[in-house]
């Protein structure tokens, strides 16, 4: 389970509510306020936290409004609002703007003085300063942690919201009773206990950070509210493990572990507990423990990464390897294509300009000029074929100009016998590259099939143009003029466009014309479909 979207924005309404129900319910009722205006007063100042991630700035100011109402009133709820309006102005830090979070800031300096200074006493210089850096510190705090989150890798918030969660509880149940018993206000103890809860939620990301506030908080508590001390000393063991599991070096382990040890020492040694060597042992050992522990998950978690580096690795090895054995395969293909294909083409070319000589005039000599122009366009068309075969990432430019395909074909099947219309619109070098390479394409092999099919003497039409969502082609050859003895076909011809034009996302139809012909229609998308390969 991932701690995001709404479920979070529940949890943390129904925190500030229970937050606030917890402070009043202990401290019984108010001359100005019934104590049947509890719960609406809760919902009042804990709802608007199902918010404060969402809208971090206008959340903070309505609490410090919250809070300058209720002081006016008397009300307990006041030290809520000035809990969660610190709790607000962190995440505003971290969230917002800089600016908008200063204006959130004069707000809560403004509303904090008031809720400060009794009525009647004017602020002093002591009370301001109070009030300034109350709201000041988890907004530059909450700034500081934007800045530095990502030096944990691991995207999953799902741990920090559970410490986090935990911290919470642990301090507010264990402590929440006693905040009226101590010298300080209420809201000042328990915006100790939820910030110092709150503070292992980056723990893992700012492992010393975290560990000094929980030893500042663990001296004060023994100075100031002894009543905490217990719950400030599970903090700093929380705090020490996470401390151990993050941080590699084996000598700053040990000083945190030497720190804990004094920190712990401070706590639980009073003036009249007797030292043993028993007693130093169970305290020594009682912060060795979180630390073995943090250092066993984080062995755990650098081998875990380290084994899902090996795999990647190997991923990536046999993919390589894949590639590698591809492209040698590619390489005897062209290798093998090579030789037999250019070995026999060049041989048909090199006859064909022999025979020229002895025929230097009529319609044989032309026949042979176009012989071996067309084999040495097979020629080039095959090294460029077989370059690509070699190294897929290389595209070579086989139709650096696809209208002069288009009107070569035409010209070279004119030559042959067939007597060509073309209908070239001059939009059509509007249109995408790869729309025109195609058509260029279905034109040679269109043009091809109608000399195999119906032979020298067929009228036919080649139309080329832009329609209005992509390119139109016709290839329209009339009745054959006389019985013909048809050349050989592999029968690829059709299949081939049809695989070209269905991987760009068109249409083709082939078929007779009902008088007599054939007609060949394509129409190419000039943006490729979603399921089209580009």
């Amino acid at each position: 389970m991932r701690w995001r979207g709404v479920p979070l924005d529940v949890l943390l309404a129904a925190s500030g509510v229970a937050l606030d129900l917890l402070t009043t319910a202990h401290a019984g009722d108010t001359d100005v306020l019934p104590a049947e205006a509890n719960i609406p007063m809760a919902l009042l100042v804990g709802l608007p936290m199902g918010f404060v991630r969402h809208r971090p700035v206008l959340v903070t100011l309505y609490l410090a409004a919250m809070l300058a109402t209720t002081d006016q009133l008397g009300s307990f709820t006041s030290n809520t609002a000035q809990i969660l309006l610190c709790v607000a102005l962190g995440v505003a830090g971290y969230l917002a703007s800089a600016r908008a979070t200063a204006l959130a800031v004069v707000a809560a300096i403004v509303a904090t003085a008031f809720n400060i200074a009794d009525p009647g006493i004017a602020l002093t210089g002591n009370t301001w300063m109070y009030s300034v850096l109350l709201p000041v510190f988890p907004a530059v705090l909450g700034g500081y942690l934007r800045s530095s989150a990502e030096r944990l890798d691991e995207r999953d918030v799902t741990p920090d919201a559970l410490l986090a969660a935990g911290g919470v509880a642990i301090t507010v149940l264990s402590t929440w009773t006693s905040w009226h018993s101590g010298a300080q206000p209420v809201w000042v103890v328990g915006l100790l206990a939820v910030v110092g809860g709150l503070s292992l939620g980056v723990a893992r990301r700012l492992p010393g950070l975290v560990f000094l506030l929980q030893g500042v908080l663990l001296v004060s508590a023994d100075a100031y509210l002894n009543q905490a001390v217990n719950t400030c000393v599970i903090l700093t063991l929380i705090a020490i493990g996470v401390f151990a599991m993050r941080v590699v070096s084996w000598a700053w382990t040990v000083a945190a572990y030497l720190t804990g040890c004094l920190l712990t020492a401070i706590a639980v040694v009073g003036d009249d507990t007797s030292i043993t060597g028993f007693r130093v042992g169970v305290l020594m050992t009682l912060v060795a423990t979180p630390i073995a522990i943090g250092r066993y998950l984080g062995m755990r978690r650098a081998a875990a990464a380290s084994e899902r580096l090996r795999a990647e690795e190997a991923a990536r090895a046999a993919v390589a390897q894949v590639r590698a054995d591809q492209l040698a395969e590619r390489e005897r293909i062209a290798r093998d294509v090579h030789d037999i294909v250019a070995h026999h083409v060049g041989a048909m070319v090199l006859r064909a300009s022999a025979a020229r000589y002895t025929a230097p005039d009529g319609p044989v000599a032309d026949a042979l000029n176009d012989i071996r122009e067309t084999g040495h366009q097979v020629l080039q068309d095959l090294r460029d074929l077989l370059d690509l075969l070699r190294d897929p990432e290389r595209q070579p430019d086989l139709l650096a100009n696809p209208a002069d395909v288009v009107r070569e074909s035409a010209e070279r099947m004119a030559a042959a016998g067939l007597v060509v219309d073309l209908d070239l619109d001059p939009a059509t070098d509007q249109t995408p590259l790869i729309a025109r390479a195609s058509a260029a394409r279905i034109v040679q092999e269109g043009l091809t099939n109608v000399l195999k099919h119906a032979g020298p003497g067929t009228r036919v039409r080649v139309s080329v143009t832009p329609s209005q969502e992509g390119l139109a082609v016709e290839v329209r050859n009339g009745r054959p003029p006389t019985a013909i003895e048809r050349l050989p076909s592999s029968g690829r011809g059709l299949a081939g466009m049809r695989e070209r034009v269905r991987t760009l996302g068109g249409t083709l139809s082939a078929g007779p014309d009902g008088e007599g012909g054939w007609l060949l229609a394509v129409h190419l998308p000039t943006r490729l479909t979603p399921g089209s390969a580009a």
